[in-house]
């Protein structure tokens, strides 16, 4: 074979000299020359005949099982990378010929040739890896798991590999004696890979612990990050706020900082609603017979009103107390105490409301506002709108039928307030 091919060098050679007449100084260098486009030519034709081959080949294998992973490697095209390696091999077996005349060359061109080899495998492994990845995040199973970091690290690890070998390559040195020769360097790429490193500790711990996952509802004010998670990588994670932006939040942060998952929330079954209305002190008395008379009539507290009154009345007339002499004498129903079993009773009757969870309407302490009745329940539907439609129908109730109890809720007066005021103290 290595005869033949140094015929066909020879014949050019030849061919030049008798076809051109040539001087044999430049005979050599021409040879080189168009045995060098030869080369290339060929090279680029096996390169492309050889994708066609390889891709059309590994294709039929792929339509032929029922696993997704190898689709994937079609559409990352790790196959067709493959084909790069065919003219790289060529090259390396046709080197002696072409350089017959400069033998220099040869390990020169042998070593670029090595390298780009090298560059090869570590982009088919690395295709291999993203398609791994792709594949993983389809899954039912690891759908929300931070595997993007785990081969985002593997992808790392196998480039620093790939480029240490390449330089040594390069220099024709040991690669072993370059790992060793980088403990040295070590504290430097500590310092270089901190945030790598970091993130690759966090992803575990996120991990282990099942801190966070894909598709979780987090709340980081630190970083202005309200939203659902939409990526998890090695050294950051990916939040979409409400707003439509994206945040990108470090991903030791989720270890080192405070955040909130809302997680537990939307496995719960119910949003919590808790908000409060001031009452006006002055507006809080107690109930006269004529206005239980009238509460009675309500349907939701009817049956309270019934089974309270009568209580009240046992209690009183055993104590044998006055309950003419003071309005204060004896126990007596409060107008914002039938108030709050109201709400707590259209609480319990509104379907939208998750009724296996906590449900208080409770007053808290007064302040120069008045009287705070906080409501405390959680709504049956979770999404933001359908949330937000519960919460305002439910205060847009209770607002409404405050003066029904005689119950009026604070509010600081408004111009049109102070100028009523002013007008009618002109007039008295």
């Amino acid at each position: 074979m290595k005869e033949k091919e140094s015929h066909f060098a020879q014949f050019i050679e030849d061919w030049l000299v008798k076809s051109f007449k040539i001087d044999e100084s430049y005979t050599q260098l021409l040879k080189m020359v168009i045995l060098v486009v030869i080369t290339i030519i060929v090279a680029i034709i096996l390169w492309r005949v050889g994708q066609a081959f390889i891709n059309r080949f590994f294709k039929s294998l792929v339509e032929r099982t029922s696993t997704d992973w190898d689709n994937v490697l079609m559409e990352k095209k790790a196959f067709r990378k493959m084909g790069h390696l065919i003219p790289a091999i060529f090259i390396t077996g046709v080197l002696p010929i072409v350089f017959s005349d400069y033998p220099g060359w040869v390990p020169i061109i042998n070593t670029l040739t090595s390298v780009y080899i090298a560059l090869v495998v570590i982009r088919v492994i690395s295709s291999v890896i993203d398609a791994t990845n792709i594949h993983l995040s389809r899954s039912e199973r690891y759908r929300d798991k931070p595997i993007a970091s785990f081969t985002q690290l593997a992808k790392m690890l196998i480039w620093i590999v790939g480029v240490v070998f390449m330089i040594s390559i390069l220099i024709d040195r040991n690669p072993i004696a370059l790992f060793g020769a980088m403990g040295a360097i070590s504290a430097v790429l500590l310092l270089i890979f901190k945030d790598t490193i970091l993130g690759f500790i966090a992803s575990i711990q996120l991990t282990i612990n099942d801190m966070v996952r894909i598709g979780d509802w987090v709340s980081l004010p630190k970083y202005g990050a309200d939203g659902d998670v939409i990526g998890i990588y090695l050294t950051t994670i990916k939040v979409s706020n409400w707003d439509k932006t994206i945040s990108t939040v470090p991903t030791y942060s989720f270890v080192s900082d405070s955040f909130k998952n809302y997680r537990g929330m939307e496995e719960s079954g119910g949003r919590r609603i808790k908000r409060s209305l001031k009452i006006k002190i002055s507006s809080v008395h107690f109930c006269s017979e004529e206005m239980l008379d009238r509460f009675s009539k309500i349907e939701l507290i009817e049956d309270y009103i019934a089974e309270r009154r009568s209580e009240i009345e046992v209690y009183n007339k055993e104590r044998d107390i006055d309950m003419e002499g003071s309005i204060i004498n004896g126990r007596r129903m409060t107008n914002i105490g039938v108030f709050r079993i109201y709400i707590l009773n259209y609480i319990s009757k509104n379907p939208y409301i998750n009724h296996n969870m906590t449900r208080i309407v409770r007053q808290l302490d007064p302040t120069e506002f008045g009287i705070p009745l906080e409501i405390y329940c959680f709504s049956a539907l979770q999404g933001w709108v359908d949330y937000e439609r519960v919460q305002a129908d439910l205060f847009d109730h209770v607002m409404a039928a405050a003066r029904y109890f005689d119950i009026e809720i604070f509010e600081n007066p408004a111009s049109s307030d102070l100028q009523k005021l002013i007008s009618q103290s002109r007039i008295d």
